[in-house]
């Protein structure tokens, strides 16, 4: 078969998924695709069309991410750094490199795939999922994803880490014990209308800032956390406090739905839209949230998911009211 560019791009948004659940960063992901590309049609003339290309790009892909963590540590979520805290706890910082990063649903999801392939790979690029995998040693990361993911048997994953059968098996039953250990969150092939229902009450309770009607929307256990801050917290009553307390200067904001990690997302933006405030991710239990991640680096985030620095100005009037001020949710999540 011959091979040119347009070839290699076609299979740049799945790379980029792989990379992403490896590397737990959309930036780390979109470098490693890159080098992943450069590294291929450097290596073209040799490519024999034994395998497909998809396979030899996906074996490449998984070499690079190995590469490049092999002087890395583990990206984390600040569910995972220490105990809950409180309301008046200081704002710890962390780098911007030290964090599991969203990644836009679009950058990640192949549209050629079949719809039960789509259902995987969306469910594979949850946050509770990848944060699950930062937890394996990276070879065992490889093999879990080559496997579970895409569906490789155990002599293909084998051919491609150069190893054997045997310690690939061997690789994917201790990666498989770890992550019975974790909280994976829960599983779905896509919202339900009850759950659709539940985000549009959450964008109606979040822009009204009704924090009573807000709280009554979480689990009893339900998470608030806010990278680069250490802080975290659980529970109605300290996500209550912090709203009507530190973290009251959100009244007054407004969402735009975008899709992050295969789950709801939105671009908060503060002072009525002229301030970009954070990229909120919700992670849905049943018909209750149990996480609300603000990732607050929205210099890096908002230009990833295609979100402006400002909102234009609120329609006043006949035209507000003609809206709805509704977020036009099937845009976005209804599929998922």
């Amino acid at each position: 078969m011959s091979v040119d560019v347009a070839h290699l791009e076609h299979h740049r948004t799945a790379l980029r998924g792989h990379c992403y659940r490896m590397l737990g960063s959309a930036v780390d992901a979109d470098d490693a695709v890159q080098e992943t590309m450069v590294r291929a049609w450097r290596s073209l003339a040799r490519f024999d069309g034994r395998s497909s290309l998809r396979t030899w790009l996906y074996r490449i892909a998984t070499n690079v991410c190995l590469d490049a963590l092999d002087d890395r540590s583990r990206r984390a979520r600040p569910i995972e750094e220490g105990p809950e805290g409180s309301v008046n706890d200081a704002l710890e910082v962390r780098p911007r490199t030290h964090w599991l990063e969203p990644v836009p649903d679009a950058h990640v999801l192949p549209t050629d795939a079949d719809p039960s392939e789509q259902t995987v790979l969306r469910q594979s690029i949850r946050l509770a999922f990848v944060a699950a995998l930062q937890h394996l040693p990276p070879k065992q990361r490889a093999v879990l994803l080559l496997t579970e993911v895409l569906g490789w048997s155990a002599a293909e994953v084998a051919e491609s880490l150069d190893t054997s059968v045997a310690a690939v098996n061997s690789a994917l039953q201790r990666a498989r014990a770890t992550l019975a250990t974790r909280d994976l969150g829960e599983t779905r092939a896509s919202l339900s209308d009850t759950q659709l229902a539940l985000v549009d009450r959450y964008v109606a309770a979040f822009q009204r800032y009704d924090v009573d009607a807000l709280t009554a929307l979480l689990t009893e256990d339900a998470t608030l956390s806010m990278p680069p801050y250490r802080l975290w917290l659980r529970g109605h009553d300290a996500i209550r406090s912090w709203l009507f307390g530190r973290g009251s200067g959100c009244r007054g904001s407004r969402l735009v739905p975008t899709a992050a990690c295969g789950s709801p997302a939105f671009g908060q933006y503060r002072q009525g839209g002229q301030e970009p405030w954070a990229l909120i991710v919700l992670e849905l239990v049943g018909d209750r949230i149990a996480g609300m991640t603000s990732f607050l680096d929205t210099e890096t985030l908002f230009p990833r998911f295609g979100l402006p620095r400002q909102l234009p100005a609120v329609a006043t009037g006949k035209a507000a009211r003609r809206s709805g001020g509704r977020v036009g949710r099937a845009r976005f999540w209804q599929d998922r």
